[in-house]
């Protein structure tokens, strides 16, 4: 596992910026945050996400407090963002 490139950040990183992620300051990672309409709409999203993050052997660092759901992403391997990050946050995005 290594870190994007430079052009896979140009290329796979990007659609992720555009669509409300953004850069962690001084740490190679991405975060967004989600808000739903109540606790069980928020938790039903963090169950898909677990369920997904677990096959993938990937887990996010994330925080929950009753509608809003804060995701950050970073690939502890390889010690900054790599296709994995891009991979979970593409399916975050698509719930």
């Amino acid at each position: 596992m290594s870190t994007l490139s430079e052009t896979q950040r140009q290329t796979l990183l990007q659609p992720l910026l555009s669509s409300g992620w953004s850069m962690v300051d001084n740490r190679d990672a991405i975060i967004k945050k989600y808000q739903f309409t109540d606790f069980n709409q928020a938790f039903g999203f963090m169950t898909r996400v677990a369920l997904k993050a677990d096959k993938m052997d990937h887990h996010p660092e994330w925080f929950n407090v009753y509608n809003r759901v804060e995701i950050t992403l970073s690939t502890h391997d390889c010690g900054g963002l790599s296709t994995r990050d891009v991979d979970l946050a593409t399916f975050c995005d698509s719930l």
